[in-house]
């Protein structure tokens, strides 16, 4: 059986990192993804995908993710179930994510020691072919 799912949408918040009672790091966070068809008014609704990620990959997320930054997320869907402060049962559907990538474009370019200003304009200008 296959159980995979692959997102792309904006980190609705600033991902918080956690750590469980044994240690171990994990986020939660949310994803608004825009549905692909714009309703009548020309407007494109937006779905709210829950996300959680452990270990190194929480770690990751909270160091270089903020919100309104778009991300894409590949995982597995997991079903839970879990009770209210009213003591009601409750389910909640997420992606548990395996990998997170930037998507969409970067504000400003990575910080590699390169003065980007520098490089040429056009392929004509490099050593190679």
């Amino acid at each position: 059986m296959l159980n995979s799912a692959i997102i792309t949408g904006r980190f609705v918040r600033d991902p918080e990192l956690r750590t469980t009672a044994s240690g171990v790091a994990v986020t939660s966070f949310t994803l608004a993804v825009e549905r692909d068809r714009a309703e009548s008014d020309g407007n494109r609704a937006a779905d709210f995908i829950d996300c959680v990620a452990w270990r190194q990959l929480a770690e990751f997320v909270c160091r270089y993710f903020t919100k309104g930054q778009m991300a894409t997320v590949s995982g597995r869907l997991q079903r839970r179930s879990y009770e209210d402060k009213s003591g009601a049962k409750r389910s909640a559907v997420e992606v548990i994510a395996g990998e997170v990538y930037f998507a969409g474009r970067m504000t400003e370019p990575p910080v590699t020691g390169t003065d980007f200003a520098e490089l040429p304009d056009n392929d004509s200008d490099l050593p190679f072919d």
